[in-house]
């Protein structure tokens, strides 16, 4: 009954946000165009519930075939030129994240859960950490708030199956409640890796 209530949470929250935000997509779609070469969504594929691959979308934050320039020769935080310069903020501000509301509608995430990762990533796991995948990945989860990228991979692993083992819509309220602040602040958001992202792959 908790999963069913948390789908029609997901849908009627993400239709409605879409809605009351749609000026604020449309702005940034026009500043991403408008500011440098390439398109305005950056689409990668990721891992999903039972391990179903699913194409993740979100605003480029990095200059069109970014990854043709060599990751480890750029990869110095802020000063990554590979970000293009509206990218740096939407990255600092999780605003790159908001076209995942359409992965929501979709079914392929939820508002809350483990974010979804790389399948070369999830090749690597222990039969344990295989649990992450029971439920929908999320848009911010348990461990978005408790250390996001300040905590080690194994970590937030551990932090996310605690949250599959202790699951209920009032602790996804919860979450979603002290994300706000842990956005707003910047804790724990790398610029030198945004949750294994390197647009245009």
């Amino acid at each position: 009954m908790q999963r069913i209530l948390k789908r029609f949470f997901d849908i009627t929250s993400a239709t409605i946000t879409i809605l009351v935000i749609s000026p604020l997509l449309i702005l940034i779609a026009v500043l991403i165009k408008t500011t440098s070469a390439g398109p305005v969504l950056f689409a990668q594929e990721r891992v999903g519930k039972n391990g179903k691959l699913f194409r993740i979308y979100k605003f480029r934050s990095m200059i069109e075939n970014a990854h043709r320039l060599g990751a480890g020769l750029y990869m110095d935080g802020e000063n990554d030129s590979r970000i293009t310069k509206v990218g740096k903020f939407l990255r600092k501000t999780s605003l790159d994240e908001l076209p995942e509301l359409f992965n929501v509608l979709k079914g392929e995430m939820s508002f809350v859960g483990p974010r979804p990762t790389l399948k070369y990533q999830v090749d690597k796991y222990s039969e344990l950490q295989l649990r992450r995948l029971d439920i929908l990945p999320g848009i911010t989860g348990w461990a978005q708030i408790n250390g996001r990228n300040e905590i080690p991979w194994s970590k937030r692993i551990e932090l996310d199956i605690w949250y599959i083992d202790n699951y209920s819509l009032w602790l996804d309220i919860k979450i979603l409640i002290l994300t706000l602040p842990s956005v707003l602040s910047s804790r724990g958001i790398s610029h030198q890796q945004n949750e294994n992202d390197v647009d245009d792959l």
